[in-house]
């Protein structure tokens, strides 16, 4: 595949991503009582790499994740929680005291359920719901080069470039902060490559902090 043709398939998901973003943002700015926050945090990811059965160990790899989300009410203590955010994942491996790195960065759209429960001056907050995903940037690392990540299909990329994947997890909220721990389950098979003996998938858990402010 041609570098070309690479940057016009990145150019339509990219607008594609994008025009989803804005609709998400406009149909939340429609209730009267949505909120919206900045969202920051770690990430702490692996990502599974398989080569012709063998199954490499990866190592934990801190990235980072920012952005934008919103919270919709939808009944009671439920709410609809969706958002955009740049996230940066990857892992490292060691194979015969040799190591080596990849680290993707993500441009990514969780949408999550969350539920509330009122603890006095605090909240509990419980959540979960699926998260989409394209891959926008970042590096590989080996002992004889290292460069930019390629995405596509076939063997002259590293990666495919969508993702999609779960997340679920908890936290508090108090004064309209928001401390949240999640666990991102990758689902997509990331190699490049059709091939049964061959699969990449990417995990990551998160530490996120958000503060919440009123729609109007």
């Amino acid at each position: 595949m041609s570098r070309h043709k690479l940057k016009i398939d990145f150019m339509k998901n990219f607008l594609k991503l994008t025009f989803a973003v804005c609709f998400i943002f406009v149909m939340s700015h429609a209730y009267s009582q949505v909120r919206f926050s900045p969202k920051a945090g770690l990430n702490l990811s692996t990502m599974t790499l398989k080569y012709s059965g063998i199954s490499l160990d990866p190592k934990t790899m801190a990235g980072f994740h920012i952005g934008v989300v919103s919270e919709v009410p939808l009944a009671g203590n439920l709410f609809l929680q969706p958002g955009v955010l740049y996230s940066t994942k990857g892992s490292k491996y060691s194979i015969a005291g040799v190591d080596m790195s990849i680290s993707p960065s993500f441009l990514e759209i969780p949408v999550n359920g969350l539920y509330k429960f009122d603890l006095g001056p605090a909240k509990l907050l419980m959540f979960a719901g699926p998260y989409f995903a394209f891959g926008i940037g970042g590096s590989y690392e080996m002992p004889t080069e290292s460069g930019d990540i390629s995405y596509g299909s076939g063997e002259d990329n590293d990666m495919k470039s969508f993702d999609l994947g779960l997340n679920f997890g908890a936290g508090a909220e108090v004064n309209n902060l928001q401390i949240t721990v999640q666990y991102g389950l990758g689902l997509t098979n990331l190699s490049p490559v059709s091939d049964n003996n061959t699969e990449m998938k990417v995990a990551a858990l998160g530490i996120s902090m958000a503060y919440l402010f009123s729609g109007k």
